[in-house]
This record gives C-alpha cells, structure tokens and sequence, in this order.
C-alpha cells in the first residue's frame, strides 16, 4: 500500500497507469496558469502515465474541447481549468451556468469523468486566493478529483 500525502487522501501511485488531459482557458490567464500548472503537478505526483494540456481561448470552449478529447478514446479523465470573474453585466452568469452545465453534458456523453475546475468569483482577489493563495490551489483540487473518477470509472477495484 502506497504512503498517503499529507494535503489529500489518494496514495501516491494513485494516477500509475492513467491517461489524463487537463483542458484550460487563457481568458483571466493569470490565474489559469496558476491552476493549470497545480493540477498538471498533481497529476505527475500521483504517478499518472500522461498529462497533456490543452489551451482554448476561454471558458465557453471548455466543453466543446474536452468533450471533443474525451471522444478520442485516448484519456481516462478530463480535468477543465478556468476563472470567470464577475464584471458588470449578467455575461458572468450567463457563462457560469453553461459552462457547468456543457462540462457536465459532456462527460454524460462520453463517458469520461470530467472535474470542473472552474472559479466563478466576485473579484481577482478571490480568484488569486483560489489559485495558490490562502484558499488553496482549486486546480489541484480539481485533478485530485479527476485522479478519484478515473480509478473509479476503471473499475479495477483501486477505489
């Protein structure tokens, strides 16, 4: 049995033999590398066999991509890193909703887990918070749970 991390419950070979692809957007780009980059790190840690990272110009597209590397066959989970931030029109919402609900649509229809990765903040504060700062990184939160998904969706008794 693997030694557990002190910062999450998943051994560290947890990822050994796993293909993942981490989907993230440039829009807020700040503090999407800064997810992207823990979440590609988590992956590595926990031994994963593949770690591809695909960049799209912001978080609308986050869906049709990962949905469209999901159906590739070639990833066992999809991790979609983004940062809406609240402006002073309802296009914050409007995106915030979509967003969730085409990733969501996306792995029903795949099949491939997909974790949402995606702050939806009132302010760049919050979002730096999030992304490394007193909140924690939710990138690597994010790939935590995909790693979790994708021993699941396996099937082969890891979880």
């Amino acid at each position: 049995m693997s030694r557990l991390r002190d910062d999450d419950r998943l051994p560290r070979d947890a990822a050994a033999g796993l293909r993942f692809a981490v989907v993230a957007s440039r829009f807020n780009e700040s503090i999407t590398q800064a997810l992207a980059g823990a979440a590609t790190e988590a992956l590595r840690e926990h031994g994963a066999a593949r770690v591809d990272l695909r960049w799209v110009p912001g978080a609308y597209e986050l869906p049709q991509a990962a949905h469209r590397l999901a159906a590739a066959g070639r990833y066992d989970a999809i991790v979609c890193i983004g940062a809406l931030i609240r402006g002073e029109t309802a296009h914050f919402d409007v995106l915030a909703h979509a967003t969730a609900a085409a990733v969501q649509d996306a792995a029903r229809a795949t099949g491939v887990p997909m974790a949402f990765g995606v702050l939806t903040c009132e302010d760049h504060a919050q979002a730096r918070a999030r992304a490394g700062g007193a909140r924690g990184n939710k990138g690597r939160e994010a790939a935590l749970a995909a790693i979790e998904m994708a021993r699941l969706f396996a099937g082969d008794g890891r979880e």
